[in-house]
């Protein structure tokens, strides 16, 4: 099955506009809340969207390594914490769940979270993604 990867240029790049902006935990609009997921990981600079697994996955990337990945009929968009420590915090406080198939470092995020909360989480993966990438690459990315 072939790859689909999808630059999102800058122009494209929305401010955060979506419905669901100042909606409270528990709203019940999934597909909407997956709407405003990809719309967080759209704005992030060089942003890259694909579908590697085929079947309907959000899985967004930063010079070829994600940062957050929804599931084809997932309710989470899972996403890299800092530590392993950090996600351990978060699944014992209720914020998150372990993130399957990934690093202990990842969580899952319910789509339903508060929206405040999945942009902090998603712009935390894409930074500790994009800092960790080779400074070569770094350099070809468009700017913070």
């Amino acid at each position: 099955m072939m790859q689909r990867v999808v630059a999102v240029p800058a122009f494209m790049r929305p401010a955060l506009t979506h419905c669901l902006a100042y909606a409270k935990r528990g709203c019940k609009t999934w597909s909407m809340s997956r709407e405003l997921v990809n719309e967080i990981c759209a704005a992030q600079p060089g942003a890259e969207w694909s579908d590697p697994w085929g079947g309907g996955h959000d899985c967004w990337k930063i010079g070829g390594k994600t940062f957050a990945v929804t599931g084809a009929v997932g309710t989470h968009v899972s996403v890299k914490t800092d530590s392993t420590e950090m996600a351990e915090f978060l699944i014992e406080t209720g914020v998150a769940e372990r993130a399957a198939y990934l690093h202990r470092s990842w969580v899952a995020l319910p789509l339903d979270s508060a929206p405040d909360e999945l942009a902090h989480r998603i712009r935390h993966s894409y930074r500790l993604v994009r800092g960790a990438l080779p400074k070569k690459v770094q350099a070809a990315l468009p700017p913070l």
